[in-house]
Protein backbone atom coordinates (compact mmCIF):
# COMPACT_ATOMS: atom_id res chain seq x y z
CA UNK A 1 0.00 0.00 0.00
CA UNK A 2 1.24 3.29 -0.45
CA UNK A 3 2.17 5.55 2.25
CA UNK A 4 3.78 8.77 2.86
CA UNK A 5 4.36 11.05 6.40
CA UNK A 6 2.62 14.31 6.85
CA UNK A 7 2.17 16.35 10.05
CA UNK A 8 -0.95 16.74 11.71
CA UNK A 9 -2.51 18.25 14.71
CA UNK A 10 -1.79 16.67 17.75
CA UNK A 11 -4.27 15.52 19.94
CA UNK A 12 -3.05 13.62 23.17
CA UNK A 13 -4.27 12.09 25.76
CA UNK A 14 -0.86 12.17 27.67
CA UNK A 15 2.61 13.79 26.26
CA UNK A 16 5.39 14.99 27.76
CA UNK A 17 5.59 18.81 26.52
CA UNK A 18 8.56 21.21 26.91
CA UNK A 19 8.04 25.61 26.46
CA UNK A 20 10.81 27.66 26.80
CA UNK A 21 9.89 30.26 28.30
CA UNK A 22 12.67 33.86 26.98
CA UNK A 23 13.11 37.34 27.78
CA UNK A 24 13.25 40.16 24.35
CA UNK A 25 16.56 41.43 26.28
CA UNK A 26 18.62 39.69 28.99
CA UNK A 27 17.79 39.82 32.42
CA UNK A 28 17.35 38.08 35.99
CA UNK A 29 16.57 34.41 36.05
CA UNK A 30 13.97 33.52 39.13
CA UNK A 31 13.93 30.16 39.16
CA UNK A 32 16.44 27.03 39.70
CA UNK A 33 16.54 23.92 38.07
CA UNK A 34 14.68 21.11 39.05
CA UNK A 35 12.58 23.86 41.06
CA UNK A 36 8.50 23.17 40.18
CA UNK A 37 6.12 26.36 39.27
CA UNK A 38 2.59 27.44 38.48
CA UNK A 39 1.91 28.66 35.27
CA UNK A 40 1.48 32.31 36.97
CA UNK A 41 4.94 31.47 38.46
CA UNK A 42 7.54 34.68 37.42
CA UNK A 43 10.18 32.67 35.90
CA UNK A 44 12.23 35.62 34.71
CA UNK A 45 12.34 39.55 34.33
CA UNK A 46 13.74 42.21 32.79
CA UNK A 47 13.02 46.15 32.19
CA UNK A 48 13.26 46.97 28.56
CA UNK A 49 14.66 50.89 27.51
CA UNK A 50 12.17 53.80 28.29
CA UNK A 51 11.37 55.75 24.95
CA UNK A 52 13.28 59.00 24.82
CA UNK A 53 12.38 62.41 23.88
CA UNK A 54 14.55 64.92 22.48
CA UNK A 55 14.10 68.89 23.50
CA UNK A 56 15.64 71.27 21.63
CA UNK A 57 16.65 73.44 25.00
CA UNK A 58 18.94 76.30 23.85
CA UNK A 59 15.88 76.92 21.37
CA UNK A 60 13.62 77.42 23.92
CA UNK A 61 15.72 79.39 26.16
CA UNK A 62 17.21 81.76 23.29
CA UNK A 63 20.90 80.97 23.91
CA UNK A 64 23.72 79.52 22.15
CA UNK A 65 24.16 75.67 22.41
CA UNK A 66 27.16 76.06 24.36
CA UNK A 67 26.08 78.69 26.75
CA UNK A 68 23.63 75.98 27.58
CA UNK A 69 25.29 74.03 30.37
CA UNK A 70 25.49 77.19 32.55
CA UNK A 71 21.67 77.69 32.88
CA UNK A 72 20.58 73.82 33.76
CA UNK A 73 18.85 73.28 36.62
CA UNK A 74 19.46 69.74 36.31
CA UNK A 75 22.97 67.98 35.17
CA UNK A 76 23.29 64.36 33.16
CA UNK A 77 21.58 61.35 34.80
CA UNK A 78 19.26 63.48 37.57
CA UNK A 79 15.34 62.20 37.44
CA UNK A 80 12.96 64.35 36.15
CA UNK A 81 9.25 64.75 36.11
CA UNK A 82 7.12 65.93 33.91
CA UNK A 83 6.28 69.63 33.34
CA UNK A 84 9.23 70.22 35.82
CA UNK A 85 11.67 73.39 35.12
CA UNK A 86 14.79 71.84 34.22
CA UNK A 87 16.52 74.71 32.65
CA UNK A 88 16.12 78.66 32.80
CA UNK A 89 17.59 81.77 31.86
CA UNK A 90 18.05 84.51 34.31
CA UNK A 91 16.22 87.30 32.48
CA UNK A 92 16.44 90.99 32.78
CA UNK A 93 16.11 92.32 37.02
CA UNK A 94 14.59 89.23 37.66
CA UNK A 95 12.11 89.13 34.86
CA UNK A 96 11.29 88.01 31.89
CA UNK A 97 13.19 84.45 32.51
CA UNK A 98 12.86 81.65 29.21
CA UNK A 99 12.11 78.31 31.17
CA UNK A 100 12.26 74.84 29.50
CA UNK A 101 10.57 71.83 30.76
CA UNK A 102 10.78 68.14 31.06
CA UNK A 103 8.02 66.81 28.58
CA UNK A 104 7.80 63.51 30.40
CA UNK A 105 8.79 61.52 33.69
CA UNK A 106 12.29 60.11 33.40
CA UNK A 107 16.00 61.31 33.43
CA UNK A 108 18.50 63.38 31.80
CA UNK A 109 20.85 61.46 29.63
CA UNK A 110 22.52 64.01 27.39
CA UNK A 111 23.32 67.79 26.86
CA UNK A 112 24.82 68.51 23.97
CA UNK A 113 26.86 71.57 23.23
CA UNK A 114 26.82 71.61 19.70
CA UNK A 115 23.56 71.28 19.09
CA UNK A 116 21.92 72.64 21.94
CA UNK A 117 18.96 69.57 22.21
CA UNK A 118 18.68 67.50 25.45
CA UNK A 119 17.90 63.61 25.49
CA UNK A 120 15.73 62.85 28.26
CA UNK A 121 14.60 58.97 28.39
CA UNK A 122 11.44 57.97 30.11
CA UNK A 123 11.29 55.47 32.88
CA UNK A 124 12.24 51.85 31.79
CA UNK A 125 9.56 49.09 31.50
CA UNK A 126 9.25 46.32 33.74
CA UNK A 127 9.14 42.84 31.93
CA UNK A 128 7.80 39.51 33.47
CA UNK A 129 8.18 36.19 31.79
CA UNK A 130 5.53 33.18 33.57
CA UNK A 131 5.83 29.70 33.49
CA UNK A 132 2.46 29.35 31.36
CA UNK A 133 2.37 26.02 32.03
CA UNK A 134 2.28 24.15 35.88
CA UNK A 135 5.70 22.02 35.56
CA UNK A 136 9.39 21.46 36.51
CA UNK A 137 12.47 23.86 35.40
CA UNK A 138 14.61 21.70 33.44
CA UNK A 139 16.85 23.56 31.79
CA UNK A 140 17.63 27.73 32.67
CA UNK A 141 19.20 29.79 29.72
CA UNK A 142 22.06 32.02 31.81
CA UNK A 143 20.40 35.58 31.56
CA UNK A 144 17.73 34.35 28.67
CA UNK A 145 14.96 32.01 30.19
CA UNK A 146 14.40 28.68 31.07
CA UNK A 147 12.95 25.34 30.11
CA UNK A 148 9.27 24.59 31.29
CA UNK A 149 8.96 20.64 31.09
CA UNK A 150 5.39 19.45 31.63
CA UNK A 151 3.17 16.19 31.40
CA UNK A 152 0.01 16.48 30.44
CA UNK A 153 -2.84 16.55 27.71
CA UNK A 154 -2.47 18.50 24.64
CA UNK A 155 -4.39 19.46 21.97
CA UNK A 156 -3.91 21.57 19.03
CA UNK A 157 -6.38 23.99 17.11
CA UNK A 158 -6.72 24.68 13.53
CA UNK A 159 -7.27 28.23 13.90
CA UNK A 160 -6.78 31.12 17.02
CA UNK A 161 -6.92 34.57 17.99
CA UNK A 162 -5.52 36.14 22.07
CA UNK A 163 -2.48 35.35 23.86
CA UNK A 164 -1.50 33.19 26.56
CA UNK A 165 -4.14 32.66 29.31
CA UNK A 166 -4.78 30.02 32.15
CA UNK A 167 -8.17 28.80 33.77
CA UNK A 168 -10.36 25.82 34.90
CA UNK A 169 -11.67 23.68 32.14
CA UNK A 170 -15.67 23.94 31.68
CA UNK A 171 -17.85 22.65 29.61
CA UNK A 172 -20.95 24.85 27.64
CA UNK A 173 -21.89 22.10 25.54
CA UNK A 174 -23.28 18.42 26.26
CA UNK A 175 -21.68 17.46 22.65
CA UNK A 176 -19.47 18.21 19.50
CA UNK A 177 -22.13 19.16 17.38
CA UNK A 178 -23.94 22.04 19.81
CA UNK A 179 -23.69 25.76 18.92
CA UNK A 180 -22.44 27.75 21.80
CA UNK A 181 -24.80 30.37 22.26
CA UNK A 182 -25.25 33.09 24.79
CA UNK A 183 -27.55 31.13 27.29
CA UNK A 184 -25.57 28.20 27.86
CA UNK A 185 -22.81 30.63 29.60
CA UNK A 186 -22.90 31.33 33.15
CA UNK A 187 -21.45 34.09 35.90
CA UNK A 188 -19.89 30.42 37.29
CA UNK A 189 -17.55 30.09 34.10
CA UNK A 190 -15.64 33.87 35.08
CA UNK A 191 -11.89 33.01 34.64
CA UNK A 192 -12.40 29.65 33.51
CA UNK A 193 -11.67 28.28 30.20
CA UNK A 194 -15.19 27.02 28.65
CA UNK A 195 -15.40 24.03 25.86
CA UNK A 196 -17.94 24.80 23.49
CA UNK A 197 -19.63 22.36 20.09
CA UNK A 198 -19.29 23.16 16.35
CA UNK A 199 -19.98 26.85 16.34
CA UNK A 200 -19.09 29.91 18.83
CA UNK A 201 -20.53 33.41 17.19
CA UNK A 202 -19.93 37.13 18.14
CA UNK A 203 -22.76 37.41 20.44
CA UNK A 204 -21.43 34.79 22.85
CA UNK A 205 -17.97 35.75 22.41
CA UNK A 206 -19.40 39.00 24.03
CA UNK A 207 -21.12 37.41 26.21
CA UNK A 208 -18.25 35.52 27.54
CA UNK A 209 -16.27 38.43 27.87
CA UNK A 210 -18.91 40.40 30.17
CA UNK A 211 -18.66 37.36 32.49
CA UNK A 212 -14.74 37.42 32.66
CA UNK A 213 -14.10 34.18 30.28
CA UNK A 214 -10.73 33.26 29.55
CA UNK A 215 -10.76 31.35 26.84
CA UNK A 216 -12.99 29.60 24.94
CA UNK A 217 -12.24 26.38 22.83
CA UNK A 218 -15.18 25.70 20.09
CA UNK A 219 -15.34 23.52 16.59
CA UNK A 220 -16.00 26.54 14.14
CA UNK A 221 -16.50 29.74 13.91
CA UNK A 222 -18.14 32.02 10.95
CA UNK A 223 -15.59 34.34 9.00
CA UNK A 224 -17.69 36.94 9.13
CA UNK A 225 -18.20 36.59 13.30
CA UNK A 226 -14.41 37.00 13.35
CA UNK A 227 -14.29 39.75 11.10
CA UNK A 228 -16.83 41.99 13.94
CA UNK A 229 -15.13 40.85 16.94
CA UNK A 230 -11.80 42.08 15.53
CA UNK A 231 -13.14 45.10 13.74
CA UNK A 232 -11.28 43.98 10.66
CA UNK A 233 -10.22 41.46 8.11
CA UNK A 234 -7.52 38.83 9.53
CA UNK A 235 -4.77 38.39 7.31
CA UNK A 236 -1.90 36.25 6.99
CA UNK A 237 0.32 37.54 9.75
CA UNK A 238 0.95 35.72 13.28
CA UNK A 239 -2.31 35.90 15.41
CA UNK A 240 -2.24 36.00 19.49
CA UNK A 241 -1.62 39.81 19.86
CA UNK A 242 -5.31 40.10 19.30
CA UNK A 243 -7.13 42.62 22.32
CA UNK A 244 -10.02 40.76 22.42
CA UNK A 245 -10.36 40.24 25.91
CA UNK A 246 -10.16 36.45 25.85
CA UNK A 247 -8.93 33.69 23.88
CA UNK A 248 -10.40 31.74 20.87
CA UNK A 249 -9.22 28.38 19.69
CA UNK A 250 -11.21 26.56 16.97
CA UNK A 251 -10.37 23.38 16.27
CA UNK A 252 -11.67 22.14 12.92
CA UNK A 253 -12.07 25.81 10.83
CA UNK A 254 -15.02 28.21 10.00
CA UNK A 255 -18.29 27.60 9.93
CA UNK A 256 -20.23 25.29 11.71
CA UNK A 257 -18.05 22.73 12.32
CA UNK A 258 -18.81 19.61 14.74
CA UNK A 259 -15.84 19.37 17.31
CA UNK A 260 -14.06 16.12 16.48
CA UNK A 261 -15.54 13.78 18.71
CA UNK A 262 -12.07 12.49 20.64
CA UNK A 263 -11.09 16.11 21.05
CA UNK A 264 -14.56 16.92 22.62
CA UNK A 265 -14.41 13.73 24.51
CA UNK A 266 -11.00 14.42 26.24
CA UNK A 267 -11.28 17.72 26.80
CA UNK A 268 -14.35 16.74 28.89
CA UNK A 269 -12.43 14.38 30.89
CA UNK A 270 -10.43 17.15 31.81
CA UNK A 271 -13.15 19.08 33.21
CA UNK A 272 -12.33 20.92 36.26
CA UNK A 273 -8.75 20.61 35.93
CA UNK A 274 -6.60 23.98 34.89
CA UNK A 275 -5.23 23.97 31.73
CA UNK A 276 -3.15 26.72 29.72
CA UNK A 277 -3.81 28.05 26.14
CA UNK A 278 -2.28 30.38 23.74
CA UNK A 279 -4.22 31.21 20.39
CA UNK A 280 -1.10 32.01 18.78
CA UNK A 281 -1.33 30.90 14.90
CA UNK A 282 0.50 30.55 11.67
CA UNK A 283 -0.24 28.52 8.83
CA UNK A 284 2.36 29.23 6.75
CA UNK A 285 6.22 28.91 7.14
CA UNK A 286 7.59 28.41 10.40
CA UNK A 287 3.89 26.64 11.85
CA UNK A 288 2.86 27.80 14.82
CA UNK A 289 -0.55 26.34 16.18
CA UNK A 290 -3.47 27.31 18.88
CA UNK A 291 -3.19 25.19 21.75
CA UNK A 292 -4.57 23.89 24.74
CA UNK A 293 -2.50 21.84 27.58
CA UNK A 294 -3.76 20.61 30.65
CA UNK A 295 -0.86 19.49 32.98
CA UNK A 296 -0.98 16.79 35.69
CA UNK A 297 -0.41 17.75 39.19
CA UNK A 298 3.24 17.52 40.63
CA UNK A 299 2.68 14.46 42.49
CA UNK A 300 1.25 12.36 39.55
CA UNK A 301 2.69 9.50 39.25
CA UNK A 302 1.25 9.20 35.30
CA UNK A 303 4.00 8.48 32.20
CA UNK A 304 3.90 9.94 28.70
CA UNK A 305 5.96 9.57 25.71
CA UNK A 306 7.61 12.50 24.01
CA UNK A 307 4.79 12.99 21.59
CA UNK A 308 7.28 13.28 18.62
CA UNK A 309 5.96 10.61 16.66
CA UNK A 310 4.47 11.76 12.76
CA UNK A 311 0.91 10.49 11.14
CA UNK A 312 1.33 7.81 8.70
CA UNK A 313 -0.53 9.09 5.71
CA UNK A 314 -2.30 6.21 3.38
CA UNK A 315 -5.45 5.20 2.01
CA UNK A 316 -8.50 5.23 4.67
CA UNK A 317 -6.41 7.55 6.54
CA UNK A 318 -8.59 11.11 7.65
CA UNK A 319 -7.23 14.02 6.95
CA UNK A 320 -8.21 17.65 7.18
CA UNK A 321 -7.81 20.04 4.77
CA UNK A 322 -5.86 23.18 5.65
CA UNK A 323 -6.42 25.33 1.87
CA UNK A 324 -8.78 27.46 0.99
CA UNK A 325 -11.48 26.29 -1.01
CA UNK A 326 -12.37 23.48 1.40
CA UNK A 327 -9.85 24.91 4.28
CA UNK A 328 -11.27 23.14 7.47
CA UNK A 329 -13.39 19.96 5.93
CA UNK A 330 -12.56 16.75 7.30
CA UNK A 331 -11.96 14.20 4.48
CA UNK A 332 -10.76 10.21 3.87
CA UNK A 333 -7.72 10.11 1.76
CA UNK A 334 -8.90 7.58 -1.35
CA UNK A 335 -5.90 7.51 -3.13
CA UNK A 336 -2.07 8.15 -3.39
CA UNK A 337 -0.78 8.46 -7.14
CA UNK A 338 2.89 8.30 -7.33
CA UNK A 339 3.60 10.46 -10.03
CA UNK A 340 3.77 13.83 -9.74
CA UNK A 341 0.61 16.04 -10.96
CA UNK A 342 0.44 19.77 -12.48
CA UNK A 343 -1.10 22.34 -11.42
CA UNK A 344 -2.56 25.29 -12.62
CA UNK A 345 0.32 27.11 -11.45
CA UNK A 346 2.72 24.82 -13.73
CA UNK A 347 3.99 23.58 -10.84
CA UNK A 348 4.39 19.59 -10.88
CA UNK A 349 3.62 18.36 -6.81
CA UNK A 350 2.32 15.22 -5.42
CA UNK A 351 -1.27 14.79 -4.89
CA UNK A 352 -3.43 12.70 -3.11
CA UNK A 353 -7.25 11.72 -3.85
CA UNK A 354 -10.09 12.30 -0.89
CA UNK A 355 -13.36 12.18 -0.61
CA UNK A 356 -15.00 15.33 1.69
CA UNK A 357 -16.64 14.03 4.70
CA UNK A 358 -19.22 16.54 4.79
CA UNK A 359 -20.27 16.63 1.18
CA UNK A 360 -18.84 12.88 -0.11
CA UNK A 361 -17.05 14.92 -3.11
CA UNK A 362 -13.83 13.89 -4.37
CA UNK A 363 -11.04 16.01 -4.64
CA UNK A 364 -7.39 15.81 -5.49
CA UNK A 365 -5.35 18.38 -3.38
CA UNK A 366 -1.50 18.85 -3.16
CA UNK A 367 -0.41 16.35 -0.17
CA UNK A 368 0.91 19.78 1.49
CA UNK A 369 -2.43 21.18 1.44
CA UNK A 370 -3.86 18.16 4.34
CA UNK A 371 -3.31 17.46 7.99
CA UNK A 372 -3.43 14.01 9.64
CA UNK A 373 -6.94 15.10 11.71
CA UNK A 374 -6.50 14.19 15.45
Amino acid sequence: MAHAYTPGLKVAEGMVLRKTRRLPLSGDILVEVGQWVKAESTVARTELPGQVRSVNAASLLGVQPDELEQHMLKKEGDPVEKDEVIATTKGIFGLFKSQCRSPVDGSIESVSKITGQMIIREPQIPVEVNAYVDGRIVDVIENEGVVVETQGTFVQGIFGVGGEVTGELIMACESPEDVLTPDKLSEQMADKVVVGGSLINADSVDRARELGVRGIVAGGIDDADLRQLLGYELGVAITGAEELGLTLVVTEGFGRMAMAAKTFELLRSRAGMKASMNGATQIRAGVIRPEIIVPVSEDSDATFDDGESQGQLVTGAKVRIIREPHFGELAEVTELPAELHELETEARVRVLKVRVQRTGDSVVLPRANVEIAG
